[in-house]
């Protein structure tokens, strides 16, 4: 797991423009440093030592005749087969790195090589002789891959703020792209906050040559739930093939840890990893905890568990220097609580295990049972429908009970499903609350991806448009973040090429039947570990938010910030503002009628805001602290 850097293209000091790049990145890798600089292009890595801890695996790695040189982050799980079929096929190894099997597998198979791979990656190979650049990203998006196209240069790397050290680089706020922010907490296309830089998608690999950028998909999930198995079948076969991709994941030469929540996820995986340590986050807040269900848990199966409280004071105080890790404001309040995580997890291992992607592939996130119930409700004619949800939007009191309902079922399942994100701006409030409004966005977003999967079950369309949005732009992106910002390596078993061929055959059945979620998934659980955590129902990562707003010290840090200069223009602030104090001042609020994540959106992007654009560079922490 590490960082890179580089850029194609003519600038002065090319050494030392690219050591400023790779510095920016120091958290991804401070165990070791390299760079190849020519009169044409410039690619820099850090290193954190996984596999092969010596400095033979050390980067840039070259070929045998050093035409091509390789930056990667990530790790190739099937690197040992690969490597023998490319050792048979007369290439000459130089170290025992999982690196080096991208490097000779390019030569062998050129872009091929993609559909061979098992694991998470984003890697660039630069070709000397063709002067020709080949960087690609994995099936899932579980490492982050950036680049931009500017005056006449091409840059690229694993964070966007690597970027800003060029003399070439613009830095320009995209505003464009904020109206969709405010609708799905982060930004839910391959544009960035950065006018001009993009994130290469899942499954996508580029090729830069001549000037020329051509980007290409070689991947794409099919969800047919053509399985003809019976129940029992199928949950043996999950039970296999996760037993099989958590020893995958587990390949290492140094120790391998687990995140613990009290879920069914990372404690189906706990069981399965048979680690010595697990890691739990939580609150002193009564049911924003999850700690004494995770350590009951850890005990339950003899495994240690690491638990700390955060407190308010540091949570609120380390948002700016989050905000730098995370590249981009991402407003899920569990992104800030995963960075303390992965701070306490890195003070004694270097790898843990994680269980994004379970929902996404098994079907496992509440709302997937909303289009199986309220079947009779639903048989009303559409038309009026519509009538009754227009009625619901425009003339019944926002806080009153089953407006919501009405308005969710006054559309169909494509005009009203684009994210897991709750309680954050309609399209209408996004209008209103911009000073230059915004355009309706959602449906560009979300339309061709629902056209993608004509005809399926709503559940397979909304597994299919949250493994497009939400799982890469939210879930993957703050895992990755956060855990570098922490030099942590984190691994994703659910997120497995053998596991989704698997997924991708069950049935509806097999996935949701409410008010159950994730069937099958949880049928294998339950042979393994308690039925209490097997069953679960998914709460999400609880974060007090909406009690913190309403306390005076955080009121008034979120007030002083709604009218500050950056509010000012962007925002109608007074909208801002009266919001703020009726969540403060309101009575009787509950989770799905408050204005926490509201205000907390426009809160995390001001702060972004102040950290990118309020000052000529942001500062790595490691300096400031130093400072």
């Amino acid at each position: 797991m590490c960082g890179f850097a580089g850029f194609v293209g003519e600038v002065e000091n090319r050494e030392r423009v690219l050591v400023d790049m790779m510095n920016t990145i120091i958290h991804r890798g401070p165990d070791s440093e390299g760079k190849f600089v020519d009169g044409d292009a410039a690619l820099g890595f850090r290193r954190l030592s996984i596999i092969d801890l010596s400095e033979v695996g050390d980067q840039p790695l070259y070929n045998e005749d050093k035409s091509k040189v390789l930056v990667f982050n990530g790790e190739i799980y099937n690197y040992q087969e690969l490597r023998k079929e490319l050792v048979e096929a007369g290439h000459v190894f130089v170290s025992n790195t999982d690196s080096e099997t991208l490097l000779h597998g390019y030569e062998e198979w050129g872009e091929k090589l993609l559909d061979r791979l098992r694991g998470m990656y984003a890697f660039a190979i630069w070709d000397r002789k063709k002067k020709r650049l080949f960087a690609a990203r994995d099936i899932f998006g579980i490492k982050p891959l950036y680049y931009a196209q500017m005056n006449g240069t091409l840059l690229f790397g694993s964070e966007i703020k690597s970027f800003l050290e060029h003399p070439r680089f613009d830095k320009i706020f995209n505003e464009d792209a904020l109206g969709n922010y405010l609708s799905f907490q982060f930004v839910p296309t391959n544009e960035t906050f950065f006018k001009g830089v993009f994130c290469l998608q899942p499954g996508h690999f580029f090729v830069y040559e001549n000037g020329q950028l051509e980007i290409t998909r070689y991947f794409e999930p099919h969800f047919t739930g053509d399985c003809t198995k019976s129940f029992e079948e199928v949950v043996d076969e999950v039970e296999a093939v996760m037993k099989e991709s958590v020893e995958m994941h587990k390949i290492s030469d140094v120790e391998v840890a687990s995140y613990l929540s009290s879920g069914v996820d990372s404690s189906y995986l706990t069981y399965l990893g048979q680690v010595d340590r697990t890691f739990t986050v939580g609150f002193d807040e009564g049911k924003y905890s999850e700690i004494q269900d995770a350590k009951e848990f850890a005990a339950s199966i003899h495994m240690q568990n690491d638990a700390r409280v955060i407190t308010p004071e540091e949570y609120w105080d380390r948002l700016s220097d989050i905000q730098y890790y995370m590249d981009e404001p991402v407003a899920d309040p569990a992104a800030i609580a995963l960075f303390f995580l992965s701070e306490e997890a890195a003070k004694k291992v270097k790898v843990v295990l994680s269980g994004e992607g379970s929902d996404e592939l098994f079907g496992g996130y509440n709302i997937y049972c909303e289009p199986l119930e309220h079947t009779a409700f639903n048989k009303i004619p559409m038309v009026l429908r519509r009538a009754l949800g227009k009625f619901a939007e425009y003339c019944l009191p926002r806080r009153m009970k089953g407006r919501g309902f009405l308005m969710r079922h006054g559309k169909t399942l494509e005009e009203r499903y684009f994210a897991n994100a709750t309680n954050i701006f309609t399209e209408r409030e996004a209008h209103r609350l911009l000073k230059k409004g915004c355009a309706p966005g959602i449906q560009k977003v979300t339309k061709p991806l629902y056209e993608r999967v004509k005809g399926k079950d709503p559940v397979t369309k909304m597994q299919y448009v949250d493994l497009h949005l939400w799982l890469v732009h939210d879930i993957l992106m703050k895992g990755d973040k956060m855990g570098m910002a922490n030099s942590l390596e984190v691994r994703v078993p659910f997120l497995d090429k053998k596991v989704l061929e698997l997924a991708q055959t069950l049935p509806l059945d097999y996935k949701v039947r409410a008010p159950k979620t994730k069937v099958a998934l949880r049928g294998a659980a339950e042979k393994a570990i308690r039925s209490k955590t097997a069953e679960k129902k998914k709460l999400g990562f609880p974060i007090p938010i909406r009690v913190w707003l309403r306390e005076e010290t955080y009121y008034e840090r979120v007030r002083e910030m709604f009218t500050s200069e950056a509010a000012r223009k962007f925002f109608n602030t007074d909208i801002l503002v009266k919001m703020l104090d009726g969540h403060k001042n309101g009575k009787n609020l509950n989770e799905k009628t408050d204005d926490s994540r509201k205000i907390w959106s426009v809160y995390i992007f001001l702060v972004w805001y102040d950290r990118f654009f309020g000052h000529e560079k942001p500062v790595h922490p490691a300096r400031l602290s130093a400072v």
